[in-house]
């Protein structure tokens, strides 16, 4: 296969086509702010679903987050390997307007009140469309990232990738808490809480809008140029790169354990099982991604310098000691222990969250790079990350424990440590050499600069 490359484009150009794939990102992750946010969370489970003393409303709302997950792997198994035949910006243009458009019909959706049972079925509906776009979202944005970005400098534009999460977490998030202080419980309840659902829309077609001002890859455009395109992408992936997905789903185990029960579960659990006040848990979380959001970029170059693998096994590592801890430390009744235990987790996670837009495309060849990485990462999402705010709780619920989310931290870094330690280093590897038998091993990696 020849490996020319197609000619590397310049810094503007890859800044528009990394901004344009982090804002993908940010929107789905603007929808997860709004909808995990704990006052949110309990009315969308109040308001379409029947009337129940028994305290459920967020649990059936987690289950609504989970529902979506169901459809990730089928979005990914059409999306992904789309992407690889037609091209990475047309899929991408597709996702966010699916992903963008449903957010904004929750916000209009009528509620159990006026139509009865068709209302949860539609949530349902609404949040499967959701989640069959997500599912092709990911991989692609990555994909875009990781074959733009100049090899030594890959890690610090993939960090931009979850830069994007945490981002529209943060503003989604955010514009609750703005939403519930200006308008007071009633109106937050009686109408208030549709306001973020709805804005959506238009930052999708901002997203949009910036995407189509791109070319295509660098890669692509080569792969077009050479006629090396794989033939049934889907089919090269299932026989010839199934080890790879495997290990890719073992570490997305943790990232996505990780990421959900702290980015969708851990309002919830603040209020709900610990007695936090609605605002001072919003403040924490708000709080923490904001540190978060400080650091990746800088995380994302050390990678660069150091490796990505130095960074996933800390994080690995870490969450396999430090969870138990943390998560008793939230269980202390002062906001500062609350606020110490979390940022101890903000603080694992980040670490994982600045490497992997680097790291998971760079371990497939092109050709299939986009489908290979977005099935195994949904697959994995779908199983362990939708699941974990509705399984965590129902266990917190079923055995009185406020230590189960811990204990599921820790048993995902022991199994993401296996698959850590079988991959190879991919820091200062070209991209069109990347997830290749002959791929080179990376030279000149350390702290000191060359």
């Amino acid at each position: 296969m020849s490996t020319d490359v197609a000619p590397r484009p310049d810094e503007r150009t890859v800044r528009k086509a990394v901004l344009a794939s982090a804002l993908g990102n940010a929107v789905e992750w603007f929808d997860f702010g709004v909808f995990s946010a704990g006052v949110v969370t309990a009315i969308v489970g109040t308001v379409f679903f029947p009337p129940d003393d028994g305290g459920g409303a967020t649990l059936r709302s987690f289950a609504m987050i989970a529902a979506a997950f169901l459809a990730r792997p089928f979005g990914s198994l059409f999306f992904g390997p789309l992407g690889d035949r037609i091209g990475r910006k047309r899929v991408l243009a597709i996702t966010i307007i699916l992903m963008s458009g449903s957010t904004f019909v929750i916000g209009i959706l009528p509620g159990y009140a006026t139509i009865g049972w068709f209302a949860p079925v539609a949530l349902l509906l609404v949040r499967l469309v959701q989640g069959f776009s997500t599912g092709g979202e990911y991989g692609g944005a990555a994909t875009m990232i990781a074959e733009y970005a100049p090899t030594t400098r890959r890690g610090f534009f993939g960090s931009f990738l979850e830069f994007g999460t945490l981002a529209g977490y943060v503003c989604g998030a955010g514009l609750v808490l703005l939403t519930q202080l200006v308008l007071g419980d009633a109106a937050m309840r009686d109408w208030g809480w549709r306001l973020p659902f709805l804005l959506a829309l238009p930052l999708g077609a901002v997203g949009l809008y910036v995407r189509s001002r791109i070319e295509d890859t660098p890669e692509f455009r080569r792969m077009e140029a050479t006629g090396t395109k794989a033939r049934s992408p889907l089919k090269e992936v299932l026989l010839r790169h199934r080890a790879t997905v495997l290990r890719l789903i073992g570490i997305v185990v943790l990232l996505n354990v990780a990421d959900y029960t702290l980015l969708t579960f851990m309002p919830s659990y603040l209020i709900d099982f610990l007695g936090t006040a609605e605002i001072t848990a919003q403040l924490i979380t708000i709080g923490v991604e904001l540190v978060m959001l400080t650091v990746i970029l800088p995380l994302g170059a050390l990678s660069d310098r150091i490796g990505r693998k130095p960074l996933l096994r800390t994080a690995a590592v870490g969450f396999l000691l430090l969870s138990w801890p943390a998560f008793r430390l939230m269980q202390t009744d002062h906001w500062l222990g609350v606020a110490a235990g979390y940022t101890i987790i903000g603080g694992l996670l980040v670490l994982m969250l600045a490497v992997v837009g680097a790291t998971f495309p760079a371990m497939f060849p092109t050709e299939v790079r986009y489908g290979a990485f977005a099935i195994g990462y949904n697959v994995s999402t779908s199983l362990f990350g939708g699941t974990a705010a509705v399984l965590v709780g129902s266990l917190i619920e079923l055995t009185g424990s406020n230590d189960v989310p811990a204990f599921y931290l820790m048993l995902a870094a022991a199994v993401a440590l296996v698959p850590l330690g079988r991959i190879p280093e991919t820091a200062r590897v070209p991209i069109h050499l990347a997830g290749r038998p002959d791929a080179p091993e990376p030279i000149g990696l350390g702290l000191r600069r060359r």
